[in-house]
């Protein structure tokens, strides 16, 4: 096995409405998507974030598009006009989500 981030089998979306930031996670190859259903829990992406999400991450599949949708709650410090963050939306999120490290199968060949 392998460690790679997901940014390497995966892009992703991400906004925000109050305090929930709603996160897109989409395969770059069909053949990756059963690798984010196995691997990319909500409970991976509620630990991946540790004190930013102070409430439940809900996952969501779409697999007709290859893709996960995470919906975070009190993620946002209680939102745009309430929080004292630097960075007060959920725009962020989706790039610090594919900093995660899975494993894969060595044999794996990535391509873009």
């Amino acid at each position: 096995m392998k460690k790679i981030q997901l940014l390497e089998i995966a892009s992703a979306r991400s906004g925000d409405k109050n305090d929930i930031c709603n996160i897109g996670l989409m395969a770059r190859q069909p053949q990756y998507y059963p690798i984010l259903r196995a691997q990319v829990t909500a409970e991976l992406v509620k630990q991946h974030f540790g004190p930013l999400i102070k409430g439940k991450v809900e996952r969501f599949e779409w697999e007709a598009i290859e893709s996960l949708n995470f919906v975070c709650h009190q993620a946002l410090d209680g939102g745009g006009s309430r929080s004292m963050r630097m960075d007060t939306l959920g725009k962020n999120f989706s790039s610090h989500l594919l900093k995660l490290t899975i494993e894969v199968a060595d044999d794996l060949a990535i391509t873009n």
